[in-house]
Order: structure tokens, then sequence, then C-alpha cells
């Protein structure tokens, strides 16, 4: 055995470790209640100072200590000194955690008060910190705030982007950072401008980049935003207004608060005191507002009335005028579905536009199967035609079910929207006030805000759980067919003036609680409840003649 080293067994070097973590927690515990007492007393020396350098040394997410470290430093003299050794402080500790926020937070907030800051020194620390790891948002969020205190140029920002995409084009940070940072070369102009080179130079590099990769997302999302860069313009889309119920509803382009945007009504040119509300309880923001005028204001029919809505926050109005003899009026443009679901597109922006749907079609070819390829297809079509393109879509989403089944509900939805959007254009195009989408596999509705003035709504034979809160938006709606979904609930059936009859056979509504709202339509006469669990329940007649008095054809 003589001679021999001798080697500690498993159980003694654990119980050695945990001896000098517990003599190392027991420093930091003392120091970290040392700066606490401190602090507590209102002492902000530099015992203070190393106190916390010694605890954030080692441990940089502590962020009660650099508050504490920052009310010592804001009382010292010799601040340029002082805050380039801070500066020096935080770089340790970024190497002991690249993304910890205290340290970048606190560097944030030294450079900014330093009275001679080195802007060049910071955003060489940002180059070295991404090129570790491209993905370290702090450091992204670091740099735009040295970039915006030093005043780099744009364009020198979009260079920068451009060397680390051509050497990562998987860096999903610096295609986010780019689109950041075009708007503010290429501001768009309150008309649909050409496209210009800048235009073409993304096209070009996002093809590269999903060319190479086809799978990479980084790319195929910046190529979405690249194609949606149009805004719609913040209007009032429509005015209604109802004689008998003497009542106005206001659409906007938007969801907005009509209690604190400044919404005003006009009456002949006399101002009226009313009461904007939303079209349900749930909606503090909405596209839909309602108001009451004074009983006797518009009831006379032999009297022409002209109203205004004014939005002052937007500086813009609507005017209405109800005519003789009529008891409802309107008044809305003749909406295009550019106006309504799409950028206006000039010519030359939608040759570029089927220039790059045929690119694509081309990766298609070599990845039939891709997601985002086929994706992309799609919202190129809805970008250039949506109606003719229609049955291509609806092939492609498809396959993408197939291809991307977890995300299969997501595609459903997509689906179903564009599908609302085209029955919209259809209907718009006809003039008429009837709705109707049935037999077309919808799983959601929305867009319901352009349903305003539609009296008859056909939604049978999809695959709908719900009428949602936005349902109250049809204030106009005379009948409602629903049969053969799965709808459990008519939460947003709620207070519609003018609803006659519901039919909503073979559905899956199971108690008097899932049709409390329709109490709440005071013209409710005729309602088709076959098919549903709840006919199945006792007394469920004489329930349902108590909950809905109005009802006289009740079918169950």
């Amino acid at each position: 055995q003589h001679g021999r080293v001798k080697i500690k067994t498993t159980a003694q070097q654990e119980e050695e470790k945990r001896k000098e973590r517990e003599k190392k927690l027991k420093i930091y515990v003392a120091a970290r209640d040392a700066c606490f007492s401190k602090r507590n007393e209102g002492i902000w020396d530099d015992e203070a100072l190393q106190l916390t350098q010694q605890l954030l040394s080692s441990n940089p997410d502590f962020a009660t200590l650099w508050n504490y470290r920052r009310e010592i430093l804001i009382d010292k003299d010799e601040v340029q000194k002082i805050y380039e050794a801070e500066l020096s402080f935080t770089e340790s500790c970024l190497k002991v955690n690249p993304k910890s926020y205290g340290s970048w937070h606190h560097r944030g907030w030294v450079s900014a008060r330093l009275p001679r800051p080195d802007w060049a020194r910071e955003l060489t620390l940002c180059d070295r910190c991404l090129s570790l790891d491209d993905r370290n948002f702090h450091c992204w969020d670091y740099r735009r705030m040295v970039v915006k205190m030093s005043g780099v140029p744009v364009d020198q920002e979009l260079a920068f982007t451009d060397r680390l995409i051509g050497s990562n084009f998987s860096n999903y940070s610096s295609w986010h950072y780019r689109s950041t940072l075009l708007p503010l070369l290429h501001p768009e102009s309150p008309e649909p401008p050409s496209p210009c080179q800048q235009l073409l130079k993304e096209y070009e590099l996002v093809q590269n980049a999903f060319f190479t990769d086809p799978n990479d997302q980084s790319a195929w999302f910046y190529y979405r935003w690249l194609l949606g860069r149009g805004m719609s313009i913040e209007m009032i889309s429509c005015v209604y207004v109802n004689r008998d119920e003497e009542r106005v509803a206001v659409a906007f382009s938007r969801p907005v608060n009509a209690q604190s945007v400044g919404l005003f009504l006009v009456l002949d040119g006399q101002p009226q005191r009313v009461e904007w509300r939303s079209v349900h309880p749930r909606f503090k923001q909405s596209p839909v507002w309602i108001c009451n005028l004074p009983p006797g204001t518009i009831s006379d029919i032999t009297n022409e009335r002209n109203l205004t809505v004014h939005w002052t926050e937007k500086h813009t109005h609507r005017d209405c005028a109800l005519y003789t003899g009529r008891t409802e009026s309107w008044c809305r443009d003749s909406a295009t579905d550019q106006e309504l679901f799409r950028s206006e597109l000039s010519v030359e922006k939608t040759s570029v536009l089927q220039s790059e749907l045929q690119s694509v079609k081309q990766l298609q070819e070599l990845e039939p199967l891709n997601k985002w390829c086929l994706l992309t297809i799609i919202l190129l079509m809805r970008a250039l035609d949506p109606l003719g393109y229609e049955q291509e879509m609806l092939a492609h989403f498809r396959t993408l079910k197939e291809v991307d089944s977890m995300r299969s509900a997501y595609y459903s939805d997509l689906c179903s929207k564009f599908m609302i959007e085209n029955t919209i254009l259809k209907m718009e195009y006809a003039e008429v006030r009837v709705f109707s989408i049935s037999d077309k596999n919808l799983t959601t509705l929305c867009h319901l805000d352009q349903l305003l003035l539609v009296t008859h709504i056909n939604l049978s034979s999809n695959h709908l759980q719900r009428l949602p809160p936005q349902f109250a938006m049809l204030q106009c709606l005379e009948v409602l067919e629903a049969d053969n979904n799965a709808i459990e609930n008519l939460e947003g059936v709620y207070h519609l003036p003018k609803l006659e009859e519901v039919l909503l056979k073979n559905n899956k509504i199971s108690t008097l609680a899932d049709l409390q709202t329709l109490a709440s339509c005071p013209k409710l006469k005729r309602l088709d409840l076959r098919g549903n669990p709840v006919t199945q329940t006792a007394n469920v007649e004489s329930e349902l003649a108590e909950l809905l008095p109005s009802v006289t054809d009740l079918l169950l």
C-alpha cells in the first residue's frame, strides 16, 4: 500500500463540495444582509459599492442590488471616471451571463448619463456579443438604444444586418431589426408607392434565404411582413339610422372607445346629447357603437332629417340623410376588396407580386410539401386576386392541413377568415343585405363589423361551436340560420333589436342558460331548436315559454 496516491471516494468529494458551497453561501448571505441593512439605513458609501460589486459579480441578475448601486452612483463626483469603471464592471458581469437583464439595463442607465460616452466602444461590444449569440435580444435592445443616442445612420445599420444575414440566414433577430429600419429609410407616403429598388432588393434577399433553406422560418416571416406593409385608412365606415327605434349605429375601420375618442352627433345642425354604448357589455373597445336619440326626435315619418357623426380624434365626419317616408337609412362608401381587406395595388406593384408568386411557385415545384411555401402562395394570391384564386387557395389549405397537421386548427381558422372575406366581397358587389356562407367548413367567425347592415345571415352546415360576442354587431339582423353546426352557446346574440327568427336545428345547445341571451332580443318570434340536447330536458317547453315570452312559433 505504501507509495500509492490515495484517491478520495465519490462520497468524500461530494461532502467537500457541499462544505465549500455552504461556506460560499454564508459569505454571500452575510454580504447581502449587510447591503440590505445599509440601504434601509440610507447609507450610500464606497463600502456599499464594494459589497454590491462582490455580490453582482457572482449573481448579475439580482435586480435589487443594481437598484441600490444606482442610488449610490447617482450622487458621486468625478462622474466620467466612476461611470467608465462601471462600464468595465458590467462588461465583466456580462461575461458571467451574456443575457442578464440587470447588467444590460444598468449599462444602458450608465451610458445615458456618461458625460463623454464612447459610442463606438458600445457598438463594438454589441458586435462582439452578437457574434457569440446572434439572438441575444437583450443586446439587440441595447444596440437600438446606442444607435438612437449616437445618431448612427439608418443605412449603416441596414448594412450591419446585411452582414449578419449573409453569414446566417436563420438570424431571426436581424430580419426583425431590418423590419424596424426599412420604414425609417423608406417611409410610406399616403398614396400607394411604386415598388422602389429597395423593395426589389428585399424580395431578392429573402428569396436567396428560402431557396437556400426552405424550412427555416425566419426569412418566411420577414417575407410576410414585406407583403403586408399596407395600412388601412382610419375612418367612419358606416352610419345607420333607424326611425322607429330612434337609434343610430356607427361603424369604424378599427375598434375604438367612443366614450373617449370624441364622438359627437349633430341632427339638423343641432348637437345632440346622446350616450354611446358598445354593442356588447364585454367590449370597451369596439368597431361598432350605438346610441338612442331622445324620444320623438326623428319619429315623424313626414320629416326629412340630416345627421352628421363627428370623430374629432381623426378630424373626420360622415353625413347621413333620413328621407321622408323612410324608416331607416345608412351611409357608407361602396367598398372594394382593396379597401376592405388588402392594400390598394398599383400596376407596378401588381406586376412585382405576380413575379413573386411565380418565384414561390417554382420553389413549390421543388418542395411540394413545404408549409411555408404553401402558406406564402396563399398570401400572395390573397394580395393579388382573392376571388379569382379562391379554389386554388382552398386546395392549398387542404394540403397544408395534411403536411402540418399539428396546426390544422390554425389553418382552418385562417381559411374561414378568407372565405368570410370573399363572401363579404361578393355581397358588396351584389349590393345585397343577405350574407350566406353555408357548408364552407367554417370554424370561426370574423369581420362581423362589416355586417352591420345585414338583415339575413345563413351559417348552416359548418363547424361553428359558438356565436361570439362580436355577433352583436349585426344590429339590423332579422333572420339567423345556423342549423347543423356544433354551437354550444349564443353569447353574441345579445340585444339584437330586429331579430325575429332563429333557426338552430342540430346543434349542441344543452341548457336553458345557453339560450339566455335570446331573452334580450325583444322582437324574437320564431325559434327552432330541434335536434339539440336541450330539447330532452324536462319541462323545457314551459320554461322556454317563460324565458322567451315573445316567441309564438317554438319548434322542439
